[in-house]
Formats: C-alpha cells, structure tokens, sequence
C-alpha cells in the first residue's frame, strides 16, 4: 500500500490514502482537492478554506469576516462564517435564484445578481440559520440567459456596479441595453452606463489611489486558438467605449462587423491576457501580508477555455502596474488547476482577506482557496 500523504489544509489535518480524504469526525470524501499540484511562488501556500459551495462564484465579505460566496450552478447563495478561523461553517442565506453569480455586502445587507434582478438580504447576519426573504432593488435588466448572470460590487462613489453580457457571441446590440457595465444607487434609482463596448465582464475593482474603474472583459469565440485576447481595461471617463463588437483587444477588426467603425475609435485594453483564458474576478492587492512588491498589483482569476484546442487559463496571475498606472509585466501566480488536459478546478473570483490573504473561488470544485505568505 502505498504511504499516506499528509498536509495541512486550513486548520484541519487531512490524510489522503489511495484517493481517500479521512477528516476527523467526518464520513470519507472521494477524491481530494490535490492541492499539492498548485504551484505557487516562493514563500506562499495554499489551503482550502471550504470545499462545501457548489459552483462557488462572486466573493464579498462584511466587516465582522463572514464571507459570502455566489453560486451559478444551484441558484443558491452561501455564507461562511469564521471564514479565517479554526471551525468554518457553510449556511445557505437564499434559494431560487437564477444564476445568483454576483454578491455584495453594504450596510449590514447582502446584494444578490439574479439576471434580470438585484435583490437586498437585509440584516442577514443576525438570521443566518433562518435569513429573510430577499428583497427585489432592480427588475430593470434583461432576462436573457447568455452572458447574464452578474459579479457585482459597490464603488467608492457609493453605487452599485453591474455589468450586462452581449446576449450572443457577436452580435450588435442595444449598447444602453447590454455590452456595458451600469451603475445604480443602492435602490435601485439612477441607473446609468458606465461603459460600453463591454462583451462580458465578470470582474472589476477600482485602483486604490485614483478610484479609477478597471475590469476585465472575455473576448469573442469561433475566431480561432488565439484570436481575440480578453482584455483587462481602464476607465478613465464615464461612457467609453472599449470597442464590442467592432474590434477586439484593440486592434483586431471583428469579421462581422469590424468595417462599420474602426478600431482607432475606442479605447484600448491596458493588457491583453490571452485568448479565451476567460479573466473573470480581479482585485488590486491592497493587503500588508505579501511582499511589499505586490502591493496594489492586480490579481486576476482566470478560469480557463472551453473550446481551444489547447486549454489555456485555468490560474491567476499577477499584473504589475507602474507609478502612472500602466500595465508593465504580466506573470503566472498560481497554476496547477489542469493536469495533462483536463482541469479539476477553475479560479473564479479572488479577493483580498482582512488579513491580507488572498481567497480565490472556484465553481468546478466548489471550495475556496486561500493564499498565504508565510516564508
């Protein structure tokens, strides 16, 4: 028989044997997360902070550390508590939601995407074992299913951020309708556009000094391996267009439609990532725990092709940014998610933990990682 392999995990110790994961006081899971094929920078680890939030998506945490997780395979959304402790505890805080991808916290409440709708948990720390019933902020969004589930995230001005997909691969669409990224108050009043030309982002964060928008946005299909990249962007105004669908990355023409405007005409990625590594959640690092290098670096969560004849993504990687804000080196951070082909995880989101941490999501093993320097 071959040895047991040990390590640490969080705070539990787990012992895998022959594919078996034995957790003290617990039934044995079949295969384990197989962490140890995570490669990571000298000096970080990581661990699974849960392995219990099926299809696991959109990150948000309150000031008190419960951390609440998206879902976008059971319509459900999920609340962690003593996330970064010693005894984490999974609880489901909504149900019947469509595509419930997106999670932001304001004021002692939990705002939820539903595709078509924002809905408010209000006061859903006090009733976690018995939450209320969300509350509908906004209807006003379409129903359509592709590209529409939504990450969400409150600004520093205050409003609620939410982006709406293309409704197809390519297409020209309503660009006050969809292709954008929108905002509104956090009832639901004064929604606007923020940015056009937007396919489908499913991740944005605002710099820590100029509280500029930056985002990421996933490029078209069926142009080939490596035609178009996704896109991490930069808005610097109100109402730019970032090209959708007219031209890709910046400079690619789109076969369709690419000769009714010309690509000098929109605003241009500040880093192109890859084609179809899908670039969903993305955070500026704005801890104290890593090496002052990585301070205000971005992190993006990449969450790997679908129909590349050779996968590509399925990691997170760290964007360098210089005084004036440009993107100046692109590096893999952490990788090991595809193993010969085929993947058994896929980051989704990542965000910065109080304690400086990184928690990264992943919907294909429904856990959360989390990412510690410990030198």
């Amino acid at each position: 028989m071959r040895p047991a392999l040990h390590f640490m995990v969080g705070t539990v110790r787990r012992t895998v044997v022959l594919g078996i994961v034995l957790l003290a006081g617990a039934r044995p899971a079949l295969a384990a997360l197989p962490l140890d094929q995570v490669r990571l920078p000298p000096g970080f680890r990581i661990d699974v902070l849960t392995e219990d939030v099926p299809g696991a998506r959109g990150m948000a945490m309150s000031p008190s550390g419960t951390l609440f997780v998206g879902s976008r395979s059971e319509g459900k959304v999920y609340a962690v508590t003593d996330a970064l402790g010693s005894r984490p505890r999974v609880r489901i805080v909504a149900t019947g939601l469509r595509l419930p991808v997106g999670v932001a916290w304001r004021d002692g409440s939990l705002y939820a995407s539903s595709v078509s709708k924002i809905v408010r948990i209000d006061n859903v720390e006090a009733n976690l074992d018995k939450p209320r019933a969300p509350t509908v902020v906004s209807d006003r969004f379409p129903t359509d299913g592709h590209h529409g589930w939504k990450f969400i995230a409150f600004g520093p001005d205050g409003y609620l951020y939410v982006p709406v997909g293309a409704p197809c691969n390519i297409c020209e669409p309503d660009e006050n309708r969809y292709a954008n990224i929108m905002k509104m108050k956090p009832d639901g009043s004064d929604l606007q556009v923020v940015a056009r030309g937007v396919r489908n982002s499913v991740g944005f964060d605002w710099h820590p000094a100029t509280h500029e928008l930056w985002f990421t946005d996933n490029g078209r299909d069926r142009m080939g391996d490596d035609v178009p990249d996704d896109e991490l962007n930069r808005a610097t105004a109100p109402g730019q267009h970032f090209g959708y669908p007219y031209c890709h990355a910046g400079t690619v023409p789109d076969p369709e439609y690419g000769s009714k405007r010309s690509c000098s005409e929109f605003v241009p990625p500040v880093a192109r990532l890859g084609a179809h590594v899908a670039a969903l959640g993305m955070r500026f690092y704005t801890g104290t725990q890593f090496p002052a290098a990585y301070r205000n670096n971005i992190f993006i969560a990449e969450h790997g092709s679908w129909d590349r004849s050779e996968p590509s993504g399925y990691r997170v990687v760290r964007v360098t940014l210089d005084e004036a804000g440009k993107a100046v080196r692109q590096e893999v951070f952490a990788q090991g998610w595809l193993r010969g082909g085929k993947a058994w995880g896929r980051p989704v989101d990542v965000l910065v933990a109080p304690d400086g941490s990184l928690l990264v999501s992943d919907d294909l093993a429904g856990a959360v990682y989390r990412i510690r320097y410990q030198p």
